[in-house]
């Protein structure tokens, strides 16, 4: 996947989030899918960031992979 790949899923995603954010209220289905669709967006962004890094390194950028939930989601901030 190239960088602009990963940018085109990043926006497809913040489509959806915006599209749900504008319904009000959620059903718990829709709040669980929001939730999902974040877990994601995090997922892609860290993505793209090792992509970069890479890169700039001098690595391949082909090296990177999208890492899981629990990772991208418990770092330190």
């Amino acid at each position: 996947m190239k960088d602009n790949q990963v940018l085109k899923h990043i926006e497809k995603l913040v489509a959806e989030e915006e599209h749900l954010y504008s319904k009000g209220n959620l059903t718990d289905k829709e709040i669980k899918h929001l939730h999902e669709l974040k877990v994601e967006l995090d997922q892609y962004w860290d993505f793209l960031r090792q992509r970069r890094a890479l890169r700039d390194a001098g690595g391949n950028p082909a090296d990177a992979e999208v890492r899981p939930e629990k990772v991208v989601e418990h770092y330190r901030r």
